[in-house]
């Protein structure tokens, strides 16, 4: 007689101490009663039990996005029954949501296909789909973690397809927000400041002046730019593997199951996400995450052009710079008494420093493809998401506690344009380099104001006035000469 199964109300959690006894094909291993996990989880725990780099969180709840959809594929072509998938889709649901965030303890350094957290996921869902479905956990009757779960698919094609799904939505969801909150406020500081002249400075040494607003305009343009660039890896994140199972082919998997799943990972998703052209491409090379860990490395080069350039800036408060004065957080010094430091600047260098090892490390691994597949996997997905959830929360803490409190000292700034003598560049063009040069010189030397220097060396006062003034070499304001 065929057992009747239904879902049932059963809360989250697992009653049981000690261990319950679950198997594989390698045979019998005990695991935790109160978990979810199963034998091959239990394993991996066991044998790659290496750091404390766990696998990323948000990697595993994407599974149960992925594992989801492709319930719902196979429930529509009847290869799963309503009950069965229901079960499934209801435990998939959880994991992706966090509510099971506890049953993935697996570490980075494990198969280089992913495989053991793929079936951690299977196991997890397998053992909480029977618990809904009044069964005995452990039992895999009436859900099986590989038959059921991960019907269709393969570690080899579902890995890489969630590298995908949870590297672009991170990126959508939690870094764009980020970085763009980060330029409008940078664009409005620019705008304010528009007006303001202040000495340019190239090689560090003292140049011709420009505005804040223009040199502020200019650190958000270059946000804007390594935005378009990340932008432009989204196209090739959308492509998904799964489909290929093992080796590109399909195997295992029905006709159409590619498109499909993709079609569904769209929906559950909201972003645009297509079945990979080539899923030989797909399981061999881990191309698009390369480029989309460049394209982090490119934001990171851009922060930290923009933090050193603040903090060097707001150096002082009375022997460094001191144009800026950046917001005064928290005591710099344990024994240096009302020293505060630019530390919000330093934690994204830091941050920008830590992005440019990792995505050495992602173009090292992604160039490790071998044949059909790429068994570098889950360093790359550990090291772009690292990357990603650091970049996103440097930028909004710089953004809350550095950028929108920071001022201009414009008394600091106007004497750095009284003293310049590269003002005399204004000059050139009129009475010469050479001359100009001598002027220059003059000034320094003799400790004179530019204008003393100049009339001293025969420029008329008239022809000085007319031609060195700051007002008159700022160009059209942020939007250059």
């Amino acid at each position: 007689m065929t057992a009747t199964y239904h879902l049932r109300d059963v809360s989250i959690g697992i009653d049981a101490t000690g261990t319950r006894p679950e198997s594989d094909s390698m045979g019998t291993i005990d695991v935790p009663a109160g978990h979810y996990w199963g034998a091959q989880t239990q394993r991996s725990l066991v044998h790659f039990s290496i750091g404390r780099d766990l696998m990323p969180i948000e990697l595993c709840r994407a599974y149960g996005i992925v594992k989801k959809a492709a319930a719902q594929v196979n429930l529509a072509d009847n290869r799963l029954p309503n009950w069965k998938a229901a079960a499934i889709i209801q435990a998939a649901d959880e994991v992706s949501s966090g509510l099971l965030d506890s049953e993935f303890p697996l570490f980075v350094w494990q198969t280089g296909s992913g495989t053991q957290t793929n079936m951690n996921v299977n196991e997890v869902i397998a053992n909480r789909a029977i618990q809904l479905l009044g069964g005995q956990i452990g039992s895999k009757t009436p859900v099986y973690p590989n038959d059921d779960v991960n019907m269709g698919q393969s570690s080899n094609d579902s890995f890489p397809t969630v590298m995908h799904v949870a590297t672009l939505l991170e990126i959508e969801k939690t870094l764009f927000p980020s970085i763009e909150a980060l330029i409008a406020c940078i664009r409005t500081k620019a705008e304010g400041w528009n007006d303001v002249i202040k000495m340019g400075r190239t090689h560090l040494q003292d140049a011709v002046p420009l505005t804040v607003g223009q040199e502020w305009s200019g650190w958000a343009q270059q946000l804007d730019n390594a935005l378009d660039a990340l932008r432009s890896a989204r196209a090739g994140l959308a492509e998904l593997a799964a489909g290929g199972t093992a080796v590109g082919t399909g195997l295992n998997a029905p006709k159409g199951f590619g498109k499909a799943i993709a079609e569904h990972i769209a929906v559950l998703t909201g972003l645009p996400f297509v079945t990979a052209p080539n899923k030989f491409a797909a399981l061999g090379g881990l191309d698009a995450m390369v480029r989309a860990s460049a394209g982090l490395r490119g934001l990171a080069v851009a922060l930290m052009k923009i933090a050193n350039d603040m903090r060097w800036l707001g150096s002082g408060p009375r022997c460094g710079l001191a144009e800026l004065n950046l917001p005064e957080n928290e005591p710099g010094s344990s024994i240096m008494p009302g020293k505060v430091n630019p530390t919000q600047c330093e934690a994204l260098i830091m941050i920008a420093t830590q992005v440019l090892g990792n995505d050495a490390t992602v173009a090292f691994a992604g160039a490790q493809g071998n044949f059909e597949l790429n068994v570098m996997r889950p360093v790359i997905a550990a090291n772009v998401l690292h990357s990603i959830r650091i970049l996103a929360d440097g930028c909004r803490s710089f953004l809350q506690f550095s950028v929108e409190g920071t001022t201009l000292n414009e008394q600091k700034i106007k004497h750095y344009v009284d003293v310049s003598v590269m003002l005399v560049t204004a000059l050139s063009p009129v009475i010469g380099y050479d001359k100009a040069s001598a002027i220059a010189h003059r000034a320094m030397e003799k400790n004179e104001t530019l204008r003393e220097a100049a009339l001293a060396s025969g420029v008329s006062a008239d022809v000085f006035d007319q031609n060195v003034d700051p007002r008159h070499m700022v160009g059209e304001g942020l939007a250059g000469a």
